[in-house]
This record gives structure tokens, sequence and C-alpha cells, in this order.
């Protein structure tokens, strides 16, 4: 194949971009054959950088990496720093999928090289594709650290593409450090650099744009804000952005599915998700394919259709485990564990030991990374003295062993001030430890004595002192056999009944306590209110609120609502002589929820009458959440109870 008609000897960008992408790489084959014969002079070390690039934008990375490497030999021979730092980032570039320690590495060299020759952009942007390196192994934290290195250097800068790219790395740094309000800040000043972007191809700006509003609502689905989401992700399903960036309108088409999903309205969902996944398989990327699957695992699961849901998880699974991708796998086993209750154990010992395993990779990767910053730097150290060995030999022995009987010391003394702190910090851990569970031992203990006091007083003061006049009365009555004395037999035997269902109540309550955590929360308000119906004349009416995600609240808060409903009603049967009782629970912004009883019964004065024991219980349960606890009620105008909880606060350990 002939190339005669290039224009240049050595590298011409513009006839490249001519070429048909099956002749660029010989091309570049050739050129690489050409620069070999040259001299070693700065046109031809541009030309090999150029070469590199193309290589790198046309899939072809290890060619891409063996000619940036001969551009670094030749860079280093020529003591050309300009491009010994270009030509270390482009190798790092081609490391970054394959060996990132490597990619690390050489961006570390190139940064200090941009460093010392005062180049603030280029040494931001090698700080940036650190952080991007870190991220991508999860360093979190350190990446954050490399960033804010990156956007200190930057504050000058009219670099926007930069800073935009910084911010939105700190962004899902911050996320993935569940700090949902600080990312939040950050994707929000990525789209204000956005708008000062001056790219000649708007659609580029779009694509910038479109990727920090999905960063956003991503951030606003994590706090359950979907309708924020779905408000600013409805606009963007267009057809001209499906047809310039086909990945892109995917993204945004399975975001607001899910988000509608997740605010339970199911409309088009099922149709957007199989949409999205039908586009990203044809494009062939599979990492999306694994998103887009695991979403729709999660919509068959919220269909009710465990089935499906457990087939379509499984595939994203596979395709996690093919991928390396240790986040998706956890997260697919999460929720397989929870659907599949024939494989429940195993699916939790695979989650169980993936979780440790990536703990002990981060941790060594942090140890990795942290060599590499230290190792590079040590390099620099000694090749500074090398250069200056010739002069000055005798001074610098001299130095050297002063130096090192010095860095001995000092080293000796830092591990043994080091040891010393670490077995103090040890000492001072277990103690708390000791004290933590020696305090939550106490609250246990706390709380079942209060238990225990409830239910003596339950069945002292009502149960027994009924019994025994009941049991009175019959014996008085025993001798005597007229109408009105089998009358009144029969009342008592009714009141026998009463005394029945009052016990079977208590029963019920110290029962329940064991299968809150594994029963519908609703269905179980559902029961109790239902079951009224069979001792008491009053109507009870319980509103649910289908808004609200019982799965995800704990427990504690479960079985206190549900004592405090019980308490309440049993109250309203005994005193309240009610003609209809209402029980509502609804969720309001910021994770409150809130509780009414309302009953229009006699009533009673608030202030004038002494709290029984069981507006005392329900209000020490309520105290026990950190929440508020109301009564208001006055004679002959009913009651009504209002208890408010934040499910953000636990306070003490809530009684049972």
């Amino acid at each position: 194949m002939s190339f005669e008609s290039s224009p240049t000897d050595l590298f011409d960008k513009n006839y490249v971009c001519n070429l048909e992408n099956n002749k660029k790489e010989a091309y570049l084959d050739y050129r690489v054959l050409v620069l070999k014969k040259k001299k070693n002079d700065s046109a031809v070390r541009d030309a090999y950088l150029e070469i590199a690039s193309e290589y790198y934008y046309i899939n072809k990375s290890k060619k891409s990496l063996e000619v940036s490497l001969k551009a670094l030999e030749l860079s280093k021979l020529a003591s050309d720093s300009v491009r010994m730092a270009k030509s270390s980032y482009f190798v790092g570039d081609c490391y970054e999928n394959t060996q990132k320690d490597s990619a690390y590495y050489y961006y570390l060299r190139a940064e200090k090289i941009y460093h010392k020759i005062h180049d603030n952009d280029n040494v931001a942007r090698m700080l940036f594709n650190k952080g991007y390196v870190l991220f991508y192994d999860g360093n979190y934290i350190e990446s954050t650290v490399e960033i804010s290195k990156a956007l200190q250097y930057l504050k000058k800068s009219k670099d926007y593409e930069l800073i935009y790219s910084c911010n939105t790395l700190m962004g899902n740094c911050l996320e993935k450090l569940v700090k949902y309000n600080q990312a939040l800040k950050y994707h929000r000043m990525a789209l204000e650099v956005v708008g000062k972007m001056k790219i000649t191809d708007k659609a580029h700006v779009n694509n910038y744009n479109v990727s920090s509003i999905i960063n956003v609502c991503n951030l606003h689905d994590l706090e359950g804000e979907y309708d924020k989401s779905i408000k600013m992700l409805t606009p963007l399903v267009t057809e001209d952005l499906k047809k310039k960036w086909p990945k892109l309108y995917a993204n945004v088409l399975s975001n607001l599915a899910y988000s509608k999903m997740k605010s339970k309205d199911y409309k088009n969902v099922s149709s957007m998700l199989f949409e999205s996944l039908k586009i990203v398989d044809s494009i062939g990327l599979e990492p999306d394919i694994l998103y887009k699957k695991i979403r729709i695992g999660e919509y068959y699961l919220s269909q009710k259709d465990t089935v499906q849901s457990i087939k379509i998880l499984v595939e994203a699974n596979r395709l996690a485990v093919k991928l390396k991708s240790s986040n998706e796998i956890l997260t697919t086993l999460r929720l397989l564990y929870k659907i599949d209750k024939k494989k429940n154990l195993y699916y939790t010992n695979e989650y169980i030991k993936l979780s440790d395993s990536i703990n002990a990779i981060q941790k060594n990767a942090h140890d990795k990374y942290s060599r590499i910053e230290y190792e590079t730097s040590r390099i620099e150290d000694e090749n500074k003295i090398l250069t200056k060995r010739n002069f000055y030999i005798l001074i610098t022995s001299f130095v050297l062993i002063l130096g090192l009987l010095i860095i001995i010391l000092f080293r000796y003394l830092k591990y043994k001030n080091q040891e010393m702190r670490f077995f103090k910090k040890e000492q001072l851990a277990n103690e708390v430890i000791y004290q933590l569970l020696t305090d939550q031992q106490e609250k246990i203990n706390t709380a079942r004595e209060d238990e225990k006091t409830k239910i003596a007083k339950e069945l002292h003061d009502g149960i027994m002192n009924k019994i025994y006049s009941v049991r009175m009365n019959l014996g008085f009555f025993n001798s005597q056999n007229n109408a009105e004395i089998i009358e009144k037999r029969r009342y008592y035997i009714i009141e026998l009944q009463n005394i029945e269902n009052e016990i079977r109540t208590v029963s019920h309550g110290l029962s329940h306590s064991s299968f809150l955590e594994h029963s519908d929360f609703n269905i179980l308000l559902m029961a109790l209110i239902e079951n009224q119906k069979e001792i008491t004349e009053t109507k009870f009416n319980y509103l649910d609120n289908d808004g609200i995600e019982w799965r995800s609240i704990q427990i504690i808060y479960k079985i206190n609502l549900y004592r405090i409903i019980q308490e309440a009603i049993l109250n309203v049967n005994k005193y309240a002589n009610a003609k209809s009782c209402e029980v509502k629970i609804s969720k309001k912004k910021n994770n409150i929820l809130k509780l009414t009883i309302t009953d229009d019964g006699v009533g009673f004065d608030v202030r004038s009458r002494k709290a029984g024991i069981g507006l005392s219980n329900m209000r020490d349960r309520v105290n026990s959440l950190n929440g508020k606890f109301t009564v208001i009620s006055k004679t002959n105008e009913g009651t009504r109870i209002e208890v408010t909880i934040n499910l953000h606060t636990q306070g003490r350990q809530g009684l049972f």
C-alpha cells in the first residue's frame, strides 16, 4: 500500500482524518517506520506523540503504548521536559484500563514534570487522572484528595471542560461516600461550568448538560426525592437526543423509569426499561446492559413477579461477574438473597465473602498507590544526590553517613512513638467497646423490666379485679334460682367472655414483636383493626399510606407504633364509649412519620385528670424514639392522640 500522497515526510493530521478507518492503521504503521530513520529532534518527537494519539483513538492501545514509550525514550535523551511529561501522560492513558497501578505511576511522573515547568493546567489534569484511577479502584477518599488539589490549580484556569470533569468526579466520589448534600453541590457546580464552555459543537455541550442532570437526579433518587428526578428527566427524553447520543438517551430513559417506579407510578415503566436495554444491547455496551438488567429486576420485584425478577437478576449477576464489577455483584446478590427463599443462604454467604474480599483489595490498593508515591519521590531524591556526586564526594559521604544515623534514630523513635500511640488507642477502643456493650445491656434490661411492669399492672389492676368481682357475684347467686338471678348470671357469664377477650388481647400483644420483622406491617395493622369487630361495637377505621416503605423502616419503630395503636384501641374499648374511631398513619417531608388516633367518645379533661397507665405507656414509647406525644380531649367531645416521629433519629433503646 502506498502513501506517497501524504503531504509531509513525518505526519499530517488532516490527511489521517480524511482516511477511512480501515486504512488509518496501515498509514500510522508506515509513518512509524519512516520516523525510525529520522534524527531525534522536536518535530520527530511531536510526530511520535501525534501517531500515539491516533492509535489510541482507533482503539489500538498496544501500538499506542509502544509509540508513546518510544517518544518518552527520545524525550529523555534530549532532556525535553515538555515532551517527557506528555509522553508519560500518554503512557498512563494506555495503561488506564489494564494496569491501573502503572497508569497511576506515569500520571505521577507527568505531574511532577509539569509542576517543575509551571504548567498548572496540566498539573491539574494529571491530578484528575490520578483521582480517576483511584475512584475506579474504590479509593474514594484518596480520589477526593487528588481532585481537591486539581481544583486548587484550576482556580484561575479557563479550561472549563477539565473543571467540569473535576467537579463531576468529586460529586461521584462524595456520592459513594454517602455525602449526598456535598455531592449535589459539586454536580450543580459542574452544571454551572457547562454554561461557560465555548465549544463550537453545541451537541457536546448538551452531552455534558444531560450527563450532569443524570448525576443530580441520581442523588435525588438516593434521597427519595423521586418527583424532582422525574421533573428534571422528562424534558430530556427527545428524539434528537436518541438520534445523536443513543447511549445517553438510554441512560435518561432508564433513570426516568426507575424514578417513576420508586414513586409508585408504573405507567410505561416496563416499556421504558426494555427500550433502554435494547438500545445499549444494540451498541454492545455491557456495563450499561448490566445496570439496565438490575433495574428491570427491581421492576419485576415491585410488581411481585418474583420468578421473572430472580431470572433477570441471575443474568445480571453473571454479567457482573464477567465484567468484574464488584459493586453490581454485591447489588445483585443483596437483591437475590431477599427474593429467592430457596437459595437465601447461598446468596448471603456469597455476599459476605465478596464484601470481605473487596475490603481487602481496597486496603491493598491504598497501600499500593501510597507506595508508588513514596518510591517515585525516593527515586527523584536519589537522582538529585547522584548528579552532585562528582563534585562533593567526600562531603556527601560524610553527610550521608551522618544523615543515615539520624534517619535510623528518628525512624526508631518514630516507630516507638507510633507503637505507644497505637497501644493507647487500642486500650481506649477496648474501654469504649466495653462501655457500649454495658450500656446496651442495661438498656435492654430496663426495657424488659418496663414491659414486665406493664403486663403485671394489666393483669393485676384490670383482669384480676374483674375475675374476683365475677367470682364473688356468681358465688352469691349460686344459692338462688329465680328468673332475675338467672338473668344476672347470664350477665356475668358475658362479662367472663369479655375478660377472656381482654386476656387474648394482652397475649397477642406479647407475641406480635417476634413476627413484626417478617410480616407486612400494613397487613398487621389492618388485622388488628379488623379483629375489633369481634369484641366491641365501636367502628374502627384504618387509613393506610401506600407511600410508606415499611420494609426500609427499622423494626424498633414498627414495634412501638404497633404497641401504641394497640394500647389506644384498648383504652377506646374500655373507657371511650365511642361510636367510631379512626387510626391514620402518614409520612411527611424529611422522613417525619405522623400517627393520629381520633374517637368520638365521652372524652375527658386533660388538665384535671391524671394520666392513666395506658397513656403513660404510650408516652414512654414515644419518648424512647425521641418523638412527640400529644393528647387533645374535652369532656363529651371525643379524644385525639397525635404521635410524631423522625425516622432519622432514635434515642435510647425503644420499649418492646
